[in-house]
């Protein structure tokens, strides 16, 4: 059928006549991905895909959504358990074309058409919208969102863990406008708390979770203006270990924060650029080990050391993998940096043995620099990391007694479009010439960014360049140095307890309150004092009108 020693002939399957390979059914969809996958890679091969033979067959759909349809019913029968466990995996700047690009990658890594695949988070049965402009900001920076899914309280852009009353970089307007973080409320509650990252330990998403600070570059002394420091504001690093002294897992980048200035790396002892920064010639690694000697904790900086742990034997975990950032899962050395879902399983294996159950923070925080610097393949496989990660947590946690919600900050000017044919790879072309200028042009667009390329008065001919490369940087219609966010609103997905509360439109600082309320902590446990156990949302009413009022 497809040519002479090649291991694929047709069968019947499930009353189809389908593509069959090594006696497997996969359907001509499939085979034309393996086709293209057996191919050098040098050579370009178009495929045009044929229709699976039971795609042509109404009862093929109408037995599928008659399948899901069931599956949608089961949920009526509401999962109102308290959530022992709270996970929030968040995508920095995972929008809703990220998802469905991230979707269509992980089939076909899988060598699958790609556009039916599921990810993790597909998987979930509750889904809303979040709005994420900042009180000051139609399209929203990842602090003051952060800010907002953390702490309650929509913010300024810029600033973390304080409310609108502050002003970014003005120190004097910190004090008495700080707000907590649900990271917080867990902690006070007696839960185990931790935070994994794939960016820095005090970028602006985890900063949220503990800090209190107007601007969101405060990442040590050596970024803040002296007239701040003098004035008594702390840099990010710092409050990292003091405001909230025992979290329990710490992991992610950001090393070089944390050490005296012109310290040389431990990993880079001769690059200058990971040399430490803090002004205040503090050593925030030594002063939390000699904290913490006589707690079973532990500081790694690679993944060796990390993996060498016995997590029944740890109760406090310092990971800091890198001087800044964690390289991005295409080019991480598989030696010495552990991958997002490595260290969600280690951090879980610590946090879980806590009876009183734990609160995660999870941030695939790349899949955000991927999009800023136009490089669409390594935000993309940043997306697929994370919901690799998600499916993990979920083998290791139970639906009944641990919500996980999984979102994004806000989103980016990243689209894909051009009526691509079915399976034709994310980072293709489409399958079409501009009736403007005559020239090819890839699925995958930016709205603005350094994509942007001009050659000889007319846009760059991508089909003379490999824009399939792992740091190729799709075009754009706007040329920047940096792409933008984007302002539209973001998926919500949830499960496990109290998750159908997440429905609808919500303001993106809902998020905090309804994971609180599942787990009875903060402002809302009158209702988990309920003789009958059932839960419901109207013992929370009055605090949330008071707060709204204020």
């Amino acid at each position: 059928m497809v040519g002479s020693g090649r291991p694929y002939r047709t069968c019947h399957y499930q009353h189809s006549t389908c593509v069959c390979a090594y006696g497997h059914p996969v359907g001509p969809l499939i085979l034309s991905s393996l086709l293209l996958a057996s191919f050098p890679p040098h050579l370009k091969i178009k495929l045009y895909l044929r229709v699976a033979d039971q795609e042509k067959d109404p009862l093929f759909w109408n037995t599928w959504a008659q399948r899901t349809l069931k599956n949608a019913i089961t949920l009526q029968k509401l999962n109102q358990n308290t959530a022992k466990n709270l996970i929030l995996f968040l995508g920095d700047g995972m929008g809703i074309p990220t998802v469905t690009a991230a979707r269509i990658l992980k089939g076909q890594l899988s060598r699958q058409s790609g556009e039916e695949t599921q990810l993790e988070m597909d998987k979930f049965p509750f889904v809303a919208l979040s709005k994420t402009y900042n009180t000051n900001a139609q399209v929203a920076d990842s602090a003051g969102t952060a800010t907002a899914y953390l702490c309650g309280v929509k913010a300024n852009e810029g600033t973390v863990g304080v409310s609108a009353a502050a002003v970014r970089s003005q120190c004097n307007t910190t004090q008495g406008n700080e707000v907590t973080s649900i990271l917080r409320w867990a902690k006070e509650a007696g839960k185990s708390v931790g935070i994994v990252t794939t960016t820095r330990v005090n970028h602006a998403t985890p900063s949220a979770a503990y800090a209190h600070c107007v601007d969101r570059d405060w990442y040590s002394d050596g970024e803040m203006p002296a007239e701040a420091v003098q004035a008594g504001c702390k840099d990010i690093a710092r409050q990292l270990f003091e405001n909230i002294p025992d979290i329990d897992v710490i992991m992610g980048g950001g090393r070089k924060y944390m050490f005296p200035k012109n310290q040389s790396d431990v990993e880079y002892p001769g690059e200058k650029k990971h040399f430490g920064t803090r002004i205040d010639r503090r050593n925030l690694v030594e002063e939390w080990n000699n904290r913490m000697k006589n707690k079973n904790a532990h500081y790694v900086w690679n993944k060796k050391e990390l993996l060498s742990l016995n997590p029944n034997s740890v109760d406090y975990l310092l990971g800091l993998f890198e001087p800044g950032d964690l390289p991005y899962d295409l080019e991480r050395n598989n030696e010495t940096d552990p991958s997002l879902t490595e260290m969600v399983e280690v951090a879980i294996k610590i946090l879980k043995k806590n009876p009183s159950g734990f609160y995660l923070l999870v941030e695939g925080g790349r899949i955000d620099h991927g999009h800023h610097e136009g490089k669409a393949k390594q935000a993309l496989h940043e997306a697929v990391e994370m919901d690799r990660a998600i499916g993990h947590a979920g083998l290791m946690t139970s639906i009944y007694d641990t919500m996980t919600v999984v979102t994004a900050d806000h989103s980016h000017m990243f689209n894909f479009g051009g009526y691509t044919p079915r399976g034709n790879t994310i980072f293709g072309l489409a399958p079409m010439l501009s009736d403007v200028d005559q020239k090819p042009f890839t699925a995958i667009l930016y709205g603005n960014g350094p994509g942007f390329k001009v050659v000889n008065g007319l846009r760059e001919n991508v089909s003379t360049l490999d824009y399939e490369e792992n740091n190729y940087k799709a075009q754009s219609a706007v040329p920047l140095s940096m792409e933008t966010h984007g302002g539209e609103d973001v998926a919500v997905f949830a499960k496990g307890p109290m998750a159908h509360l997440l429905h609808g439109v919500h303001e993106q600082n809902y998020i905090p309150h309804v994971m609180a309320y599942a787990a009875c902590i903060g402002q809302n446990r009158d209702h988990c004092m309920s003789s009958s156990g059932a839960s419901s949302l109207s013992a929370a009413l009055p605090s949330l009108t008071a707060l709204l009022a204020e």
